[in-house]
């Protein structure tokens, strides 16, 4: 199997870094700037499961030879559309597109351009983030990888897959529920970032404060409220750890988003929350945490001029 992995960030960087060095075929596909930057320095990787330095197979748009056998697909939403002229001519009649992107949106977006079946579902967990030299750091231990077809067959094609994601060194999962997890996800995305977004905190410091405890559970409520009603409901399991996880005393757990925030980068208001706010609309579920969470995302956007 020839995998293309798009972007080499945290995630794309990691996962694919960490099949490569297990001897999978893996080629990324990169914007000139960081494709200039692995070339030279390499794909450098910090991680309490072992650190690791290679020299991958890269190529930038125009210069892939044919298509693919799978496409991990890593990039921010917001890069979505370029990404997506860049991969095209990687797929082919038996492609499959593996998006670990945030929310729902997308899966709509690439389903238009690129067909149904090319789709698959796919979760990624991972807390990692770019040094300031380019190189990849993973500051928690967990790194899982969940993927299945959105209608829970065990197919031959997921079956390859799997073969091929297993024992590289992090956690492959073929999943027969993906669609729920993919929603799951999302519950844990949305409400974590609209936490930071209205508190400007961390987990344990929103929880410390006054109210602090009410708002999250009022806050997760409204969001598991949208998602039984416009998506896959979550299971029992999950939202006995989302909550565990999302009041912790003391956690310094934060969303991406919310770094992104404090460092002043672009951010994903609309996959995250927005979207959620729209769906919400279409089915008459109030969502006033929620709503005021992606106003003040917007505000944020504004005042960066994106």
């Amino acid at each position: 199997m020839r995998l293309l992995v798009v972007g080499a960030g945290a995630t794309g960087g990691y996962f694919g870094g960490r099949l490569a060095e297990a001897g999978r075929d893996v080629t990324f596909l990169l914007r000139p700037a960081r494709a200039n930057q692995v070339r030279h320095t390499g794909l450098r990787v910090k991680s309490p499961h072992g650190d690791l330095a290679l020299a991958p197979t890269v190529v930038t748009a125009g210069e892939i030879d044919g298509p693919y056998d799978a496409v991990l697909l890593t990039v921010k939403a917001y890069g979505l559309d370029a990404a997506m002229q860049d991969f095209a001519p990687a797929i082919g009649s038996e492609s499959l597109i593996l998006p670990v992107l945030n929310g729902f949106r997308h899966m709509d977006v690439l389903a238009a351009r690129f067909g149904e079946r090319a789709v698959v579902g796919c979760v990624c967990k991972i807390a990692a983030q770019l040094d300031e030299d380019g190189g990849i750091v993973q500051f928690a231990r967990f790194h899982e990888i969940a993927y299945g077809e959105r209608d829970g067959s065990a197919s031959d094609r997921m079956q390859r897959l799997d073969a091929f994601m297993r024992g590289a060194g992090f956690d492959a999962r073929l999943s027969t529920t993906i669609e729920r997890e993919m929603w799951e996800k999302w519950v844990l995305l949305a409400s974590l970032g609209s936490m930071g977004a209205l508190m400007r905190g961390t987990v344990g410091e929103i929880v410390a404060a006054p109210g602090g405890l009410d708002f999250v559970h009022a806050l997760l409520d409204e969001v598991v409220a949208v998602v039984r009603a416009a998506g896959v409901a979550p299971s029992e399991s999950f939202l006995a750890a989302a909550k565990q996880q999302l009041t912790a005393p003391g956690s310094p757990f934060t969303s991406s988003m919310f770094r992104d925030l404090q460092e002043g980068k672009p951010i994903e208001a609309e996959q995250i929350v927005g979207d959620l706010v729209l769906r919400a609309l279409k089915v008459g579920v109030p969502t006033p945490l929620l709503s005021a969470a992606y106003t003040s995302l917007c505000i944020y956007q504004a005042q960066r001029g994106t």
